[in-house]
């Protein structure tokens, strides 16, 4: 089953697996948001429209159904 940054809970970590470069915006890779790299979930927003993160220290917050695309492996 493929798991994805919306199912982490609030501090788990995870690796970034892959993602699709033409649903994920730019921006998102230019902090960081790249296969390899350590995403932790620090909150949902109340609404739970937001996921706020950090990836390599950078500290920023996507839409939950853009998170839902980038697939990971949790880090236990």
């Amino acid at each position: 089953m493929k798991e994805t940054i919306v199912q982490l809970k609030r501090g788990e970590k995870g690796i970034i697996k892959e993602f699709s470069t033409e649903e994920i915006p730019l921006k998102f890779q230019e902090v960081g948001c790249l296969p390899g790299n350590e995403v932790r979930l620090i909150q949902f927003s109340p609404f739970k429209d937001l996921v706020y993160l950090t990836v390599n220290d950078s500290h920023f917050a996507i839409r939950t159904e853009t998170a839902a695309l980038i697939e990971i492996s949790r880090i236990k």
